[in-house]
């Protein structure tokens, strides 16, 4: 298959509810896919930690396309990159930024509209350049149906009045459609009533980032919320259950917090 076949494979996954447990490595990568997931996104915090590296746009442009290549050299499936803010201001940065993780078997990409978890988002229309730059990068590659997952930040970094973010959402929706992305993400909104109100309104199918103690996946797609990702939530999981398994290992010499390994073992081995 194609890298555009695979973006069109991405693409039309979203016609449907699409789950997707964030991987941050290529372990983790087969282990959601042997698991049964249909595509692979990518968390940049987990990558970063993984690196021994801070989230929040700590990483080389360099180092995250490194590791969205070889996740995509260990699964057939789709690949989403999460790019943070494209590694730059720009919008050639974020062109650069999209040629190197579709060079490096990416069909899609987040990409945000903060600058940094300090300063403010990009006005709605430098966005909007920086989406279109995203999109006419993916073309020049040979990836025209590239899936550009626009995530907006205001929910998340809890910017301005809490009674305009909705509005600004919306209005930031309607620009990320008409300069060519095809999701929105808005991480940190989880009121199932406000998502509601915002998939009815939204020109864009809604990505939610669940969170183990907000809604379940169920709830969320009965809000129609059409894609479902979960950050990194899923690598915090396991580094808890490697720190409990150790502890419990050095202070008892035993192995009763450790999980059976059989079901992806063939997997990981694999690789």
């Amino acid at each position: 298959m194609g890298l555009n076949d695979k973006a069109v494979e991405l693409r039309r996954l979203h016609e449907s509810l699409l789950v997707l447990p964030n991987a941050w490595d290529a372990a983790s990568a087969a282990a959601v896919v042997h698991a049964g997931a249909r595509a692979v996104a990518t968390t940049s915090a987990g990558i970063a930690w993984a690196q021994g590296q801070a989230d929040g746009h700590k990483l080389e442009r360099a180092e995250m396309a490194e590791a969205v290549r070889r996740i995509c050299a260990v699964v057939d499936v789709p690949v989403t990159a999460d790019i943070e803010n494209g590694y730059g201001e720009a919008p050639s940065d974020v062109a650069l930024t999209v040629a190197e993780v579709v060079g490096a078997g990416a069909v899609g990409v987040n990409l945000e509209d903060s600058r940094s978890f300090q300063e403010p988002l990009h006005t709605i229309d430098e966005q909007a350049e920086r989406i279109r730059a995203a999109r006419e990068a993916a073309t020049s590659a040979g990836v025209p149906d590239l899936v550009i997952n626009a995530r907006t930040d205001g929910y998340f970094l809890q910017v301005g009045e809490e009674s305009a973010r909705f509005d600004d959402v919306l209005a930031r929706a309607a620009a990320y459609a008409e300069a060519g992305a095809d999701c929105l993400f808005v991480p940190g909104l989880l009121d199932l009533t406000v998502l509601k109100e915002l998939v009815a309104a939204s020109p864009l199918p809604v990505n939610a980032m669940a969170d183990p103690s907000g809604p379940t996946v169920a709830e969320l797609a009965g809000a129609g919320v059409r894609r479902v990702s979960v950050g990194a939530s899923l690598q915090l999981s396991a580094y808890a259950a490697a720190h409990q398994a150790a502890a419990q290992l050095l202070a008892h010499g035993t192995f009763d917090g450790f999980t059976d390994p059989t079901e992806v073992a063939s997997a990981i081995v694999r690789l």
